[in-house]
């Protein structure tokens, strides 16, 4: 399956979402998105990059899913995970917060970057509810179809697999997986980690060692959250 700019879906995920690229949301959108580039707007992540949590954590080796809402909107930021940005780019202020948890509840010490991908590839789905946005215009694709796409995604997860960790920070992501059986998968709802709701109680919500401990129940390896330094993530960089 390819969108516009030649965009790739790993195919264990393409085989639980086929339906959902005949629907005429998506022909809409891949619409819309041919439509800004030929206006000459920039949009981000770039294409290649735009399903990258897909096809950095395969749909049966999921474990953890965190969800976001959009890519950063500035030029070299997004590269298709929530909360992450590219080896060398400032971290965000969410992912500092992120970070501060982290270390209080694992005393994992912050790494000197920002880029999430060694979770992803451990089988954290990074998720954004919208996976595209035009630069310096954030929420710009909201409303466009991403957000059916995505919903598909968590339903498919949440319906077909069990023993999953979804960690809903804020009200926009626990609405979205408001439908999630906390019988069958380990649901963790707090505040978001944005300097704006951070104080309302996220911290001291220890995500990161209660997703191990419901994982490790389970017979299941948990993730090492510890990122290695920047020196260590040329590989990833190249990558993308």
């Amino acid at each position: 399956m390819s969108l516009p700019g030649n965009i790739k879906i790993h195919p264990s995920w393409y085989a639980v979402l086929q339906p959902e690229f005949g629907k005429p949301y998506m022909g809409a959108l891949r619409d819309f998105l041919q439509q800004e580039k030929q206006a000459g707007k920039a949009i981000f992540p770039p294409s290649e990059q735009v399903f990258n949590a897909f096809n950095s954590t395969p749909f049966d080796q999921v474990k953890v899913v965190i969800l976001g809402q959009d890519p950063y909107h500035g030029a070299g930021q997004a590269h298709g995970l929530c909360f992450s940005v590219m080896p060398g780019v400032r971290v965000p202020p969410s992912l500092k917060n992120i970070y501060k948890e982290m270390e209080s509840d694992l005393g994992i010490t912050a790494p000197d970057h920002g880029c999430l991908q060694p979770w992803a590839e451990q089988g954290v789905l990074l998720l954004n509810a919208t996976l595209t946005v035009e630069e310096s215009n954030a929420g710009a694709h909201q409303g466009r179809g991403w957000e059916q796409f995505t919903d598909a995604a968590i339903h498919a997860l949440a319906e077909l697999r069990e023993g999953l960790v979804f960690i809903l920070w804020g009200s926009y992501a626990q609405k979205k997986g408001g439908f999630i059986d906390d019988r069958k998968h380990l649901v963790l709802r707090g505040p978001h980690p944005s300097p704006l709701s951070a104080h309302r109680g996220f911290f001291g919500t220890r995500p990161f060692s209660q997703a191990n401990a419901y994982l490790q129940e389970r017979g299941q390896a948990p993730i090492n959250w510890a990122l290695p330094p920047a020196s260590a993530l040329q590989r990833v960089a190249a990558a993308l």
